[in-house]
């Protein structure tokens, strides 16, 4: 692993004989949200073969959670689909008052890797979408171009400027801190099947010039089953700005072991001779999750951070309550939830896989947002 430096600037206009220099910055989970983005499964999916019906009622669960903290955005297909999803989500009127549906069709649900990731201009406040190229975790599950037009979608509704890297990057393999450290992994992002064209250097600027980013922390490799190659949110998490949530395998045998033994020295390696070193905890990996002969990628790490909550994945197993008690220890102030994931996690995903934040930017339109916002930050 390595320490990377930049400017974090990125030019526009080169047409221009004067170009302009502008400095982006992505906000951390858990600064607060307009809303939460989530896109409806459908029932000719991929993702969840044979349990429709069981996802249905794990959103059900996500979307009450979530709206009773902050605005739920979700796309659908098109009228028909935003009429069974109302029915299938049993909304309350209360409930019902926070939860939006738009049509942005997308052929899976992973809304995390193919939904939009707003940042905001550090010199005028603007804010816009960072559109970042999607092509299915490596081309594994065509097609997939509609859910790679979400973003665009996104910014053409909440009228912002669409930011285009030209780089295959998923949400869900950087995590930030907000103030300049991201987290990702070399067995995603410098896989051939992403960006074969781009050094390492390459896709190192980009995430300093559109992200924010001053310092990138590369762990090695992912967990066993998870089919992208890696993602860093089955791994590990910032909680706050200077302490990260890793999962840890004590069991010598078990595959995931060296893995996470490899990614922990990495963040170890990362603290010597810093002046503010990162706190480093450990979670616990559940025992391993098998379903139909497949072991599934079933971690804590894939929590998701709302207003004033968490939402972490549990799996009937001992070490739920264990992480649970962990991660609400870091985040005293945040209600820390366990919902079940085990239908979920047969399509090789979580809670953190499934939603993306709207950070909610000072000066952002929506009053019954911001006061939405308001309550839950005053409650934590």
């Amino acid at each position: 692993m390595r320490r990377g430096v930049s400017s974090g600037f990125v030019e526009f206009g080169k047409e221009n004989a004067l170009r302009r220099r502008v400095r982006f910055r992505m906000p951390a989970e858990w600064e607060l949200h307009r809303g939460t983005w989530l896109t409806w499964p459908r029932k000719e999916g991929a993702s969840f073969p044979g349990r429709f019906m069981q996802i249905c009622e794990t959103y059900r669960r996500l979307v009450e959670c979530l709206a009773r903290c902050e605005p739920v955005f979700i796309n659908v297909w098109d009228e028909e689909m935003e009429r069974e999803a109302h029915l299938r989500l049993g909304l309350t009127d209360g409930i019902q008052r926070g939860v939006s549906f738009f049509h942005h069709p997308a052929y899976e649900p992973w809304c995390r890797d193919h939904g939009p990731i707003f940042v905001r201009n550090c010199q005028t406040g603007e804010v816009s979408v960072v559109d970042w190229d999607y092509n299915a975790w490596g081309n594994k599950y065509p097609p997939f171009d509609l859910d790679n037009e979400v973003p665009k979608r996104v910014a053409a509704l909440r009228g912002v400027e669409r930011l285009e890297p030209k780089m295959v990057l998923e949400g869900g393999s950087i995590d930030v801190n907000g103030q300049g450290l991201l987290l990702t992994t070399e067995s995603c992002l410098l896989n051939s099947n992403r960006n074969p064209g781009l050094s390492r250097k390459e896709i190192e600027q980009r995430l300093f010039d559109y992200l924010g980013a001053e310092e990138i922390l590369w762990l090695g490799e992912g967990v066993v089953g998870d089919d992208t190659d890696g993602h860093i949110d089955n791994l590990a998490r910032f909680v706050s700005a200077d302490t990260v949530a890793m999962v840890v395998e004590e069991d010598s045998v078990d595959a995931n072991y060296s893995a996470l033994r490899d990614n922990r020295e990495r963040l170890r390696a990362f603290n010597q001779g810093r002046r503010r070193p990162l706190r480093i905890v450990e979670l616990p990996m559940p025992s391993p999750v098998v379903q139909e002969g497949i072991r599934l990628p079933a971690s804590y790490a894939n929590f998701y951070l709302a207003n004033g909550l968490a939402v972490v994945p549990i799996f009937g197993d001992p070490n739920d309550k264990v992480a649970l008690e962990i991660l609400q220890s870091l985040m005293p102030k945040r209600k820390v939830i366990g919902l079940d994931s085990l239908d979920l996690i047969w399509g090789l995903g979580s809670f953190h896989c499934v939603t993306q934040q709207e950070p909610l930017f000072a000066g952002s339109p929506g009053s019954a947002e911001r006061k939405i916002a308001g309550v839950a930050a005053a409650a934590a």
